[in-house]
């Protein structure tokens, strides 16, 4: 909370307020709530041309501001004047060689010109994929060498703009300030990427992190006191302006839902109308009764390790089914994950105990153990055929941020301090090249009876996640210059990953090595995440599992997310239940098909791994279609989540492992604790709970 009043607002817009359409709807009418008198003032600061903003703003998603920034600090225009500051472009339009400029970047290996709309005299702006730190310093020195005084703006891995010297956003945001005689301490901002980061580098302001921040932002802020949200987008920023005393609460998602005819018409021609509508007292009351049951599931699951995989006093195991009477690294992890908005004492202490488990048992090379039997305490590096489990490491590493970001438990995280390196350097060994992505071995992730292999979707995702969760953690500690080094690695596995699982026949202009697998793929355009990659085959499966965490973990941007939505609900993922985690599933005979698919029926077409149908997933799925801004039929996956978590095969609310893909039919082990944890994540996330319901 800051001491000295916030005069004036300025946020960026594109992935910040603009990417869920209900949450900036939620901020314009958060911003109009506030008294005029007592209302800061408002500035758009964007990549966009101010004319640009202007027909955005047309359209009436956001609130009109007093001022607009454009052109990544090139242009400032007077809102409440409905004019330009024209004195503005005498500051910097002295020396400046467009025509010169534009030689030197139409030369440069790999660029390609963005179109017209984003392009005016005192901004050259270009594409640029996937460029490391040294391509950048590379085109800096060519430009210098030319006599050429130039502001360099290199952010998501993709956006070059060439700017006058010492323009951005920053400096237009104190230009504006000493126009207006607004002191930088009274001034707070809001941002997502790296061109963002300038403004938080202005002496004294404030500033608000959203949580889908790419790790270039969280590496140039990583020494400053910034607010960290732990919601994205506008919502995030909702989240900041109520901690710094802007507004005194965010509105409530059900005011802010968009019907059906306000939806995008390519997303509103996916939905029948019983995919949409407002719940029903009836309706609201059922998921409250699961989220209930969820909890009580849930404590089924606490034993004096931390969490179980499943309840142990409610199933029968024999054979390798002990292995189910074990602390799971992934699943207590992703319960951990899943719980830590829970104030209960009784959660709070397992996760931490969850978490003592698995690092004291980490071994001397850095592997955290599979799972640890509760019953003896013994640790398991493998899986099933003695195959090491990757993601235990990764999901730990992850719970781990987790839960100190939450309890600020930094006692804790310095005693584990040195253990948490371990992992990650046993982690980093799995990337034997060298080339940001992990070499996973068949069957070494929670698919431990399937056949994927080398780089596999999902384990990059949560590798990339990782690499920030770790950062983090080091500069909770205050160590600035790895935690950056950290952040700044993840940024180039974000590229690997979208780079080459997404595939595209579009011409790639930057001069890359092209692999066989490759060269196979670009025959056709990718809607989706891929699920494997190898230097000789690939898969054009959709791991669904995969391409949800992709989005809730920032790998995805909201437009792909949107288009990846839009597949996997359109070739019914969530059909009977959401939702399988594979789309298709492996056929015998098909060349992804293995023989011990058949080992105990386990994954057989719409079993198990091969399309079964997995609760805790859809738990993540109802957040994913959340995030994208689709209240409604968020709540209606949330409904059809807690029917299936009711069905139960020895009686309501079991909360089971996984459902049969064809049938529905409730499978594997009852009182599954990712399964309900999931649940409890979603139902807060849509603000459904006994609580809320009661309030309301």
């Amino acid at each position: 909370m800051t001491t000295e009043k916030i005069q004036l607002f300025c946020s960026d817009l594109d992935g910040t307020l603009l990417g869920n359409p209900e949450a900036a709807r939620r901020f314009k009418d958060a911003w109009e709530a506030l008294a005029r008198r007592q209302r800061p003032l408002l500035c758009y600061n964007s990549g966009r041309l101010v004319q640009d903003v202007i027909d955005l703003l047309a359209t009436g998603c956001l609130f009109w501001p007093d001022y607009i920034i454009g052109g990544v600090g090139t242009q400032i225009y007077d809102g409440r004047q409905k004019r330009s500051f024209s004195e503005y472009n005498r500051v910097f339009s002295k020396g400046w060689d467009l025509r010169r400029i534009e030689q030197i970047l139409s030369s440069f290996p790999g660029v390609t010109r963005q179109p017209p709309q984003f392009l005016h005299p005192y901004k050259s702006s270009w594409y640029l994929h996937q460029a490391p730190p040294e391509v950048i310093e590379n085109l800096k020195r060519q430009l210098a060498d030319a006599g050429l005084e130039v502001t360099v703006v290199y952010s998501s891995m993709r956006d070059l703009d060439v700017l006058p010297a010492k323009t951005n956003k920053g400096s237009a945001l104190q230009w504006l300030c000493d126009k207006i005689n607004v002191p930088l301490v009274n001034v707070l901002v809001a941002g997502d990427t790296g061109n963002d980061s300038s403004m938080f580098l202005l002496p004294g302001v404030k500033g608000i992190v959203v949580e889908n921040a790419q790790p270039e932002l969280y590496e140039a802020v990583v020494k400053l006191p910034t607010f960290s949200a732990s919601q994205v987008m506008a919502d995030g920023v909702l989240e900041g302006l109520k901690y710094f005393g802007v507004i005194p609460a965010a509105p409530s998602l059900e005011s802010s839902t968009l019907r059906g005819h306000e939806m995008d018409p390519t997303l509103r021609m996916l939905f029948t109308e019983a995919a949409l509508g407002t719940l029903t007292s009836e309706e609201r009351q059922l998921i409250c009764a699961g989220y209930d049951q969820a909890l009580i599931a849930l404590r089924k699951n606490i034993t004096p390790l931390g969490f179980s995989a499943c309840s142990l006093d409610d199933n029968e195991v024999t054979g390798t089914d002990v292995n189910y009477r074990s602390v799971w690294a992934r699943d207590g992890a992703i319960t951990l994950v899943c719980t830590i908005e829970l104030e209960d004492a009784d959660v709070r202490a397992a996760q931490k105990q969850t978490l003592k488990t698995l690092f004291d048992r980490i071994s001397a090379n850095g592997q955290v153990p599979a799972n640890v039997r509760i019953d003896t305490r013994e640790p398991d590096y493998s899986g099933v055929g003695g195959i090491c489990s990757i993601d235990s490491g990764l999901w730990a590493i992850i719970a781990f941020y987790y839960y100190v970001s939450k309890t600020q438990d930094f006692d804790f995280l310095a005693e584990y301090s040195d253990r948490l390196q371990r992992v990650m350097n046993w982690l980093s060994a799995l990337d034997s090249n060298n080339d940001g992505l992990l070499e996973v071995p068949e069957a070494g992730d929670w698919t431990d009876l399937f056949g994927r292999s080398y780089h596999v979707l999902y384990d990059e995702v949560l590798w990339y996640r990782a690499n920030v969760s770790f950062g983090r953690l080091l500069e909770f500690q205050k160590t600035f210059d790895r935690a950056a080094e950290y952040l700044r690695w993840s940024q180039l596995i974000r590229g690997k990953i979208l780079n080459a699982f997404w595939p595209s026949t579009k011409t790639r202009e930057a001069p890359v090595q092209v692999t066989f697998a490759e060269q196979q793929f670009s025959l056709g355009d990718s809607s989706y995440l891929l699920a494997e990659i190898t230097p000789f085959s690939f898969s054009w499966r959709c791991d669904v599992l995969g391409n949800i965490l992709a989005f809730l973990n920032n790998v995805l941007d909201v437009d792909r997310a949107r288009v990846a939505f839009k597949f996997m609900w359109g070739v019914g993922v969530n059909d009977p239940w959401p939702v399988a985690n594979l789309y298709p599933t492996v056929q015998a005979g098909d060349p992804d098909w293995r023989a011990y698919y058949t080992v105990n029926l386990l994954n057989l077409p719409g079993h198990y791994h091969n399309g079964g149908v997995w609760p805790f997933i859809g738990g993540m799925w109802v957040r994913f279609i959340h995030r994208l801004g689709l209240y409604e039929a968020a709540c209606r996956e949330l409904l059809r989540l807690a029917q299936l978590n009711r069905l139960g095969k020895n009686q309501e609310w079991e909360f089971n492992e996984w459902v049969h893909g064809r049938t529905g039919k409730p499978m594997g082990k009852c009182y599954q604790a990712w399964s309900a944890a999931s649940y409890i994540r979603a139902c807060q996330e849509l603000q459904i709970s006994p609580e809320n319901l009661t309030h309301d």
